[in-house]
């Protein structure tokens, strides 16, 4: 017998039996997404590998270590997406969606892919809901998107999960607070980690976000990008600060956010669970003013998120909430011989067309076999056929659940009514 294959490291099968509830997540992200006005936009699963390190940045640890990155029959360098937000802004950009009515309201389900360590929660193709803002540069954007996550997270039922904000600056106060954490890390550089050394020179502010505890350490004490604001980027924090108390959101300010992401600006954002450690954020995101014309299109606005379905379902299950259960068949039909097979079949071709949930068994096993079937599929209803049924044109209609039964015609318009 030939070995058997697995599934590659880092990715999991959702089996039939799970599926419900990931449906269960999915239209009940889909519904308020779109009670906020947001339409679903679909994008390549792979994408021209500069788009990546264009957008998302060269000093990230995504493009640096966790791309999967391969060159194409025509030599080309092509990514499967890590991320959705620059596909999407590439896609309105070369579709000139930017160049209409704003502002635009997108959201999107994918699947990303990263090459990291898997772990619960994590894992190499994994699946986000994702929402982006495109031509608002007020505050109320911001309000809007992080509403749209709270809202989401609430309906789910979660409840040990609060927010937390921060604004890391723009274009014109950044460089001020970029000086100002090199050189308190450059006097620290000895106790750094070796990859922190490199972001040093590139990107102090990524050393903020890494998890090693030495460098956790030392970043401790690193100068705060809220003290280094401009003027506007401090009114449009206390605007989102604002709008959200008036919305009812709870949150905190947490100096130490700075997402992974070069293309954010201003408002960054994580809803954490109170599991520990980075596994207890469900969602993050926040503004990206300069990534539309960082793309090559014209000077836009931007604000969004990502929000992890793996580990939303995870969370709220080590919650205690319960998703529902695939659905069961509304009528088994099952039958003795050949005439009663007959019958069968058109009847539950003839339900399955009025929209009802029935099967019949296509195994021609024994009547027995056939109900212990049904049992264990859960049907919410049984019949059996067999001669005197088929003479007759009438069967028994079994609740599954009871065990009561009642006399019903095999007429599909009949028997449909009384399910």
């Amino acid at each position: 017998m030939a070995n058997q294959i697995t599934s590659p490291r880092g990715t999991a099968d959702v089996l039939p039996q799970d599926s419900a509830k990931w449906l269960y997540v999915e239209n009940l992200l889909r519904s308020v997404c779109e009670r906020f006005g947001y339409h679903e936009t679909r994008t390549p699963t792979f994408e021209h590998t500069e788009l990546f390190q264009r957008g998302v940045g060269d000093t990230t640890d995504v493009v640096d270590k966790e791309m999967y990155t391969m060159e194409d029959k025509g030599g080309r360098s092509i990514t499967l997406r890590p991320e959705g937000t620059a596909g999407v802004v590439r896609s309105f950009i070369q579709n000139g969606v930017l160049a209409g009515v704003l502002p635009v309201r997108a959201y999107y389900l994918i699947s990303c892919f990263r090459y990291e360590k898997p772990q619960a929660g994590r894992l190499r193709e994994f699946h986000q809901l994702g929402i982006e803002l495109f031509g608002a540069k007020s505050a109320d954007a911001d309000a809007e998107t992080i509403r749209i996550a709270s809202t989401a997270l609430r309906e789910i039922g979660l409840k040990n999960v609060h927010l937390e904000i921060n604004s890391i600056g723009c274009p014109e106060c950044r460089p001020r607070y970029r000086e100002a954490l090199y050189n308190y890390f450059k006097a620290h550089e000895d106790g750094l980690c070796d990859t922190c050394k490199v972001r040093l020179e590139k990107n102090p502010m990524r050393i903020i976000d890494c998890k090693s505890p030495e460098c956790q350490e030392i970043a401790a004490g690193a100068p705060m990008a809220l003290d280094y604001l401009c003027d506007e980027c401090r009114d449009h924090f206390a605007d989102v600060q604002k709008y959200l108390k008036e919305s009812g959101i709870d949150f905190t300010v947490n100096p130490r956010i700075v997402r992974g992401l070069d293309y954010y600006t201003k408002t960054v954002f994580e809803f954490v669970h109170e599991s520990a450690g980075a596994q207890g954020v469900v969602c993050g995101g926040g503004r990206y003013d300069g990534l539309v014309g960082m793309l090559g299109g014209p000077v836009t606005p931007g604000v969004g998120f990502g929000m992890g379905i793996e580990r939303l379902i995870n969370v709220a299950e080590s919650e205690g909430i319960v998703f529902p259960s695939s659905a069961s068949p509304d009528l088994y039909v099952g039958f003795i011989g050949a005439r009663g097979q007959d019958i069968a079949r058109k009847l539950v071709y003839d339900l399955q067309d009025k929209g009802i949930s029935a099967v019949y068994d296509i195994n021609l096993r024994s009547l027995k076999a056939q109900l212990k079937y049904a049992d264990k599929l859960g049907a919410k209803f049984s019949l059996v056929i067999g001669d005197d049924e088929a003479d007759q044109m009438k069967g028994k209609l079994k609740n599954m659940q009871d065990g009561t039964e009642v006399t019903v015609d095999l007429d599909p318009e009949r028997l449909a009514a009384a399910l």
